[in-house]
């Protein structure tokens, strides 16, 4: 992997590498409509495309699409973290 393939991508710049890259016709089409769908500026609604995008690019191979998937990865956990504790307090303990 090159060092530019190393580096995380925006979330946004994820969706659009998927769009313009990934040789799915019917992955490109699900990025254009999530690109769509985050301009509606829905609470949300980022993390929920990411997710999908991130589960819909699974067969996609290659240096890219690791970086993709590591970026929306990040991303996604990067989330969790910060609304396990969105309430004030400290995030609650799995039982």
């Amino acid at each position: 992997m090159s060092a530019g393939e190393e580096r995380q991508l925006g979330v946004v710049e994820a969706f659009v590498a998927i769009r313009d890259q990934c040789p799915s016709g019917r992955v490109q089409t699900l990025a254009e409509q999530a690109l769509e769908a985050i301009r509606s500026r829905e609470p949300g609604v980022l993390r929920e495309q990411a997710y999908l995008l991130l589960a819909a690019t699974q067969g996609w191979r290659g240096d890219r699409a690791v970086q993709v998937r590591r970026s929306l990865e990040a991303f996604l956990t990067a989330g969790s973290a910060a609304d396990d504790g969105a309430n004030g307090g400290p995030a609650p303990k799995p039982s």
